[in-house]
């Protein structure tokens, strides 16, 4: 009964059709993700102000100073704004903060992520404030947004340089961004140090 059936070309087509269906429905939603975690580990600045390195204090008076020790010290790099992960879709935790390094460079530091792992996960700084739960979950691409990089993991710590056009004065918030079905994991307010 089985193979009289198979040898309609209506079932075939049928059977064609919801194979193409269901790996279209894999590759689309990838519900593999939700059962694995990448896990990163990027060399993080310490927390707060990076302390400055000065010349040491003690040169004999009658010694002419060395070059090195006469070189001003370069500025500390600098938090600017900061928060705490609150959840959107998925359950997220950690803290993000905007740096400005001594070089005048600025990156966007992630420490301790926590969320589900999923299809094109990116990292956005937007203008859009947080707004906790299912209301808060579609804001982010509603104003000015920079995308900085896809999501290295879903898991650890995580530096992220923002370009030079990206004035970080203009952002206010950091989501996790699910760029498929436009919708945020999780995302930090960047409240000004």
């Amino acid at each position: 009964m089985g193979k009289r059936i198979l040898r309609s070309p209506l079932a075939r087509a049928g059977l064609a059709a919801a194979v193409v269906v269901a790996v279209v429905a894999l590759y689309w939603f990838q519900p593999w993700k939700l059962f694995t975690d990448t896990y990163v580990d990027d060399a993080l600045p310490p927390a707060g102000p990076t302390p400055v390195v000065s010349a040491p204090a003690s040169t004999p008076p009658s010694a002419t100073p060395s070059p090195v020790a006469s070189v001003t010290a370069p500025a500390a790099d600098e938090v600017l704004a900061a928060g705490e992960f609150v959840t959107h879709e998925h359950d997220t935790t950690g803290s993000a903060e905007i740096r400005r390094l001594a070089n005048g460079r600025h990156q966007l530091v992630i420490r301790d992520l926590d969320t589900s792992n999923g299809p094109d996960l990116r990292v956005w700084l937007t203008d859009q404030p947080v707004i906790r739960g299912t209301a808060g979950w579609k804001v982010f691409d509603d104003g000015k947004w920079v995308e900085l990089a896809r999501l290295k993991g879903n898991k650890g710590n995580q530096v992220y340089d923002l370009p030079a056009s990206a004035d970080p004065a203009d952002f206010r918030s950091v989501s996790i961004w699910c760029k498929r079905f436009s919708v945020s994991f999780g995302a930090a307010d960047l409240t000004t140090t």
